[in-house]
């Protein structure tokens, strides 16, 4: 009878026993875990023993049957499901169901990664809860699985200082491509992004871009506000070799580069100079101008020979302006489909801008493509002394303008083509405009189309279900009149009518 009443806590000791024996089987001895095991084996022998007439009758019942029945489908179901699973992790594939193919790969990202020849490593600097994170992490799984070339590591630069410091990592949501001894930086998570640094670290032959001097120029040793030292470093991490320099001095400074950069000269250059450029552009040279307005540069003759002129005035416009800023500051949002602001989503903020205006002469053989344009409510303001500029109908060119452009000249044969981006102001590739994310998308896209790398850029970011809204000062001013002041007035006139309903009762 003892035994009889001893029974059930022989069963738990017994289950208790062997539960623990399998949770302390990787931290516990040997010793200890056979031990506990021999327990739990002996106590749930005796336990079935004494129990086994009640067993043999339980197991007899049509209920038993029935839940053995039951519980024999759901283990052949749970072992078809392991074995299905196990298929899919060895031998599945991938299947995009989302609405905008999110998950999948452009076809010129997935023949750059059949093609590649050496491994990449891809270290990215973010955590978890930075706005890139997710962005990276699908993009790249992606990557890693379309090429066993590629093996991805995410870095928290918080917890690793030591190697964001190695790697000279200056904000968080940067990867940064590593193959051989050469290292490319992404600032910004896009497939186009991607793609381009995968074939610059695999690519022995960086391209040489080179920035003028000797004219009052930015210059890309400048760190101050004006200066152009962040340029530098963001095409350095792109993987270019970056070169500056005056013609004047240097006769050969243009002998292999693959992009002249003119960054806001306020001194006229020598016509023996723009011989040497004209001849650079004959050969196939590209050239980046940045032409700031109210100044005169030398370069006035030289560009009217490609039908281009700038200003006069500076553009104003109410629709496309930094809100509670200035007037001539303006917040670009309207671009066109050409392969550097082909699905461009980020608005450029644009300050003390000339317009720029193109006229075809008949055998030139040039192609003119608006890159950026103001508003039908912009106008050209010519009274540069007016603090608040309004349109004056007699003196003033009423909008739209051409607000950036790209030139070239049509393809005759195989050789390189000479190409040109035009934009009346230089200040907005500076250090101070240039962390506008909109800012460092364009300048990169427009000197990558220089460089003759517009394949990588055609692979457009995917759009959005739900496009970001991006208003104008007007609807700034609607959202902050209804946010500040209608909805809270809405709050305290129903609790008003709350308490004076509930007065009464």
């Amino acid at each position: 009878m003892v035994i009889k009443h001893l029974l059930p806590i022989l069963g738990i000791l017994g289950v208790g026993t062997g539960v623990g024996g399998l949770l302390l089987s990787r931290t516990a001895a040997q010793s200890t875990v056979f031990l506990l095991e021999g327990i739990a084996l002996t106590c749930l022998v005796i336990y079935f023993a004494g129990n086994w007439t009640r067993l043999k009758t339980f197991s007899g019942s049509r209920s038993t049957r029935l839940g053995f029945n039951g519980i024999l489908a759901i283990l052949l179901m749970a072992g078809i499901l392991t074995i299905i699973n196990f298929l899919v992790i060895r031998h599945g594939g991938r299947w995009d169901l989302s609405e905008t193919q999110n998950f999948s790969l452009a076809p010129q990202t997935l023949q750059v990664l059949g093609q590649l020849e050496q491994d990449v490593r891809v270290l990215v600097f973010a955590h978890e809860r930075s706005p890139g994170f997710r962005t990276y992490r699908d993009l790249l799984e992606s990557y890693a699985y379309s090429s066993p070339r590629i093996s991805v590591t995410y870095v928290d630069p918080e917890k690793e200082p030591g190697l964001a410091s190695k790697y000279e990592i200056s904000k968080i949501d940067t990867a940064v491509f590593e193959s051989g001894e050469q290292t490319v930086h992404v600032p910004k998570a896009s497939e186009s992004n991607l793609t381009n640094a995968l074939i610059r670290v695999t690519t022995a032959d960086a391209k040489r871009l080179v920035f003028l001097e000797g004219h009052g120029e930015r210059l890309i040793t400048d760190r101050e506000r004006g200066g152009l030292s962040l340029a530098k470093q963001n095409l350095e991490a792109q993987g270019y070799r970056v070169a500056r320099g005056s013609i004047r001095k240097d006769a050969a400074l243009l002998d292999d580069a693959e992009v002249l950069i003119i960054p806001g000269p306020r001194e006229s250059v020598e016509p023996e100079e723009l011989t040497r450029i004209t001849d650079f552009t004959a050969k196939g040279g590209r050239v980046l101008l940045l032409l700031d307005p109210q100044v005169t540069s030398g370069f006035e003759a030289w560009i009217s020979e490609w039908g281009l002129t700038l200003g006069p005035g500076i553009v104003v416009d109410p629709e496309d302006r930094v809100a509670q800023g200035s007037p001539t500051a303006l917040l670009v949002r309207r671009f066109t489909t050409h392969h550097i602001t082909k699905g461009f989503n980020s608005p450029i903020l644009l300050p003390v801008l000339q317009p720029v205006s193109f006229t075809e002469t008949p055998g030139t053989n040039l192609e003119f493509t608006s890159l950026l344009q103001s508003s039908e409510e912009s106008w050209a303001e010519t009274n540069f002394e007016e603090t608040t500029p309004e349109f004056d109908k007699g003196a003033d060119r009423k909008g739209p303008f051409t607000l950036g452009a790209a030139l070239s000249r049509k393809r005759t044969g195989s050789g390189p083509t000479p190409a040109m981006v035009v934009i009346g102001n230089s200040a907005f590739a500076g250090n101070t405009y240039l962390q506008f994310p909109g800012n460092t998308d364009f300048l990169s896209n427009a000197i990558a189309w220089l460089a003759d790398e517009d394949t990588l850029i055609s692979v457009s970011p995917k759009e959005s279900v739900f496009p970001p809204f991006i208003p104008n000062p007007t609807q700034e001013h609607m959202l902050f009149a209804v946010q500040v002041f209608s909805v809270p007035f809405l709050m305290l006139l129903s609790g008003l009518m709350v308490w004076r309903r509930r007065s009464r009762l």
